[in-house]
């Protein structure tokens, strides 16, 4: 008889979640460095290709540590660049929301959503106690080019002070501040263009002002804690705070402080921020950018340029350098794809789909964007069918996603190797795969050509469940008898067997 155990309840609160995660990069970093997930590059590195080639070479290896380039050629600043910050490290993601690093993968999406739920305001501190303000500069004083802002990729149209950034700007309507992040490249000593693809809030509240005529006022911050970067690249409603989300994940309100140039806040514990402003009629050539897909994105083309009015920055700062490229060298790797797993679980039981046990988005599959894998307890016919379609469409999963799976319970999502083992034993590929056509895509999307097919994409909804008319006859799986297995669990280090034991997801209750 098969029987399969129920999935493992996370630890408790107690074990998983500090409540608090640090409260700026400088904390984080000195949590990363203690836990050994921090290198420091002390030699000289040029920030002109040499030091994100570099990044890309180490980070290869998915146990690769954040690098900190603290001598880079020709800087005059003392600034150092932080690059690989997060990349495929879970530990490095637990550390900046407080939680046990040594979660397993299923129990950080698990903890993820549970600590998504919680909301906490900003809070206001005054300007001459944010360390952001120990240097601040207007005018004919600042000068961006004297900062080691990145020539990432050799293809690259300048150099980019914004990939690890997060921007404010502010809706004319509602007067709601958006966080995003959005690329940006020095265009000179007070000018830096401001990309935003389409749809994105940034864009949107830059349109709302120039139809009033009026310009957008816009704050950027360049040296960046993970928590406020992980959001930033995130998507919520348009009523929907970012800045109340920052302060629920970190468990710490964030500190915001008066500007001196502009009426929106700044972060009060950034390392480098800037103030200025964007019209409708002030344009330069940008692009292109090695991009998250691991191609270069959009040729170059004219975008808004941010005037520079003010530029605060903390002695000695740390510049923050997002590396765009193929997994598991991309920043947006490890920590993209629990956030947006679990958005996507908390998706399907909003639309009321049952039996979910487990989502996850493989972060090499376009740092997670291409491929959501959900794992359920089947309950009635058409339920596998039901929540392929409600994956591929709730609003976290929507965008891009163009491999949907549905696996049985017994199959962890987050080990790829069991999903491979289901879809090559339950999948029947002229019985179990359909097409959604005309989806949500990207321009980024390199296999749609022409170019003026996209933003419209396909997705394949994969069914590698057991077919559900025949659970009763399937063939009985083969697993460890549960009591073997845990009592090997205790005998581990007494049989010197090596490693740690794993937690297997199933295994066999023949004896009860």
């Amino acid at each position: 008889m098969e029987g399969n155990s129920p999935p493992a309840s996370p630890p408790g609160p107690s074990q998983t979640d500090n409540q608090r995660g640090p409260r700026d990069l400088r904390e984080w970093l000195s949590l990363v460095e203690a836990d050994g997930g921090l290198h420091r590059v002390t030699a000289p590195v040029s920030a002109k290709e040499e030091l994100a080639a570099a990044t890309y070479m180490v980070a290869r290896d998915e146990n690769s540590p954040a690098l900190m380039f603290e001598n880079v050629i020709g800087d005059e600043t003392g600034t150092q660049v932080l690059s690989n910050m997060l990349g495929a490290s879970n530990r490095r993601f637990a550390l900046a929301l407080g939680l046990d690093p040594d979660l397993s993968t299923r129990h950080m999406v698990l903890a993820m959503r549970e600590r998504s739920k919680r909301r906490l305001a900003p809070v206001d501190v005054p300007a001459d106690t944010a360390p952001v303000n120990e240097i601040i500069l207007t005018g004919d004083d600042i000068d961006l080019t004297k900062l080691p802002a990145p020539r990432f990729w050799p293809r690259d149209g300048g150099d980019y002070i914004g990939t690890g950034d997060i921007t404010f700007t502010r809706n004319p309507d509602s007067g709601r501040i958006n966080v995003g992040c959005y690329r940006q490249m020095v265009q000179g000593p007070r000018r830096v263009g401001m990309y935003c693809s389409p749809g994105k809030h940034g864009l949107l509240d830059r349109e709302a002002w120039w139809a009033r005529g009026e310009a957008c006022e816009v704050v950027a911050a360049y040296g960046i804690d993970p928590v406020p970067f992980m959001v930033a690249a995130q998507s919520y409603g348009s009523d929907v705070s970012e800045l109340d989300i920052i302060g629920g994940l970190m468990g710490t309100p964030m500190e915001l402080t008066a500007g001196v140039a502009t009426s929106l806040p700044i972060p009060a514990r950034a390392e480098i921020v800037i103030e200025g402003t964007v019209t409708a009629d002030d344009v330069a050539l940008e692009g292109p950018l090695g991009e998250f897909t691991g191609y270069y994105g959009r040729p170059e083309g004219l975008q808004p340029v941010i005037e520079v009015k003010a530029l605060h920055m903390r002695r000695k700062p740390i510049l923050t350098a997002a590396l765009m490229a193929d997994y598991p060298a991309c920043e947006i790797g490890a920590y993209y794809a629990i956030m947006r797993s679990a958005a996507i679980w908390d998706d399907l039981e909003r639309f009321g789909i049952p039996g979910v046990q487990g989502v996850f988005c493989p972060p090499a599959a376009a740092s997670s964007w291409g491929m959501t894998i959900v794992s359920i307890k089947q309950q009635y016919a058409g339920h596998v069918a039901q929540t392929l379609s409600a994956a591929a469409q709730c609003p976290a999963g929507a965008y891009f996603t163009k491999w949907v799976i549905a696996v049985d319970e017994d199959v962890d999502p987050t080990d790829i190797n069991q999903v491979l083992w289901a879809m090559s034993t339950r999948s029947n590929p002229v019985d179990d795969i359909d097409i959604q056509r005309k989806t949500w895509s990207t321009g980024l999307d390199t296999s749609q050509f022409p170019p003026e097919l996209r933003p419209y994409g396909s997705k394949a909804l994969i069914d590698a469940c057991k077919p559900h008319r025949y659970l009763k006859e399937f063939p009985v799986r083969t697993m460890i008898r549960k009591s073997v297995h845990e009592d090997l669990i205790r005998r581990w280090e007494e049989l010197g067997l090596p490693g740690s034991p794993p937690a297997l997801k199933s295994v066999d209750n023949l004896d009860e």
